[in-house]
């Protein structure tokens, strides 16, 4: 591997990290020494990357900061386009727009023309076995969730009965047979998870999350999961 490489490698590790990663960290990933990964940071700070380090805490990667793009390897597209494609097979209208917009920034933005690279992938998605959804429900749950607000639900369990429940939407699960919306309920004082549809009618509301979301969502994951759980098990969570 040339130098070029590994500096262009040690960056997309960086980028990988929200929060300080130790060198130590960064050198088993990459394959390389210590000192390597001292060296490389100090030429990416040379040559103007926005790496911060500090002794004892690690290196990160300064967010906002422009870095031009990087040449993706064949897995790297591949796993894009997937991914973009699925969403795109979902009942959220507005999520399916916008992956197809991401696929063609990630395309115009990459040093070589990906248009033609991402047309001809057979990489084909099925359609989603989940039952239809108004289009407005998933848009408003995620504006909330993104607001941290809280969501007026008119809502029909599995047993046919309805309520009025006011909810603290935590995050959105999408299972292969329905899209569910894990909330805090104050109506049953929990967590509850709640089928988007069976939801006749949600109005976001201007009330704020008396917490933050993303605390919320670990005390919700620590007690209705446990800290290490698949996909998979928790699928038999919805009702």
């Amino acid at each position: 591997m040339s130098r070029t490489e590994r500096l262009f490698d040690l960056i997309e590790a960086l980028r990988r990290h929200r929060l300080p990663v130790p060198a130590s960290a960064l050198a088993e990933e990459l394959g390389v020494s210590l000192r390597t990964i001292y060296r490389d940071v100090q030429t990416l700070n040379q040559l103007g990357a926005p790496v911060d380090g500090e002794a004892g805490v690690g290196y990160l990667l300064r967010p906002g900061s422009f870095l031009p793009p990087m040449n993706f390897a064949h897995d790297e597209i591949e796993a894009l386009v997937l991914g973009a494609r699925w969403v795109q097979r979902q009942d959220d209208a507005a999520l399916a727009q916008a992956a197809g917009n991401a696929l063609a920034k990630i395309a115009a933005a990459a040093p070589r023309d990906l248009r033609d690279a991402i047309a001809e992938l057979g990489l084909w998605v099925s359609p989603s076995r989940a039952e239809p959804t108004d289009p407005n429900v998933p848009r408003k749950v995620r504006e909330a969730m993104r607001s941290e607000r809280k969501l007026r639900i008119r809502y029909t369990d599995g047993a046919g009965g309805g309520s009025e429940r006011i909810v603290w939407p935590l995050a959105l699960a999408f299972y292969d047979h329905a899209r569910v919306v894990c909330a805090w309920c104050e109506l049953r004082e929990d967590f509850r998870h709640f089928r988007l549809d069976r939801i006749a009618e949600l109005t976001v509301l201007e009330q704020p999350l008396p917490q933050r979301r993303s605390g919320l969502l670990k005390a919700m994951v620590a007690k209705l999961y446990g800290p290490w759980t698949t996909p998979a098990q928790r699928e038999g969570e919805v009702h």
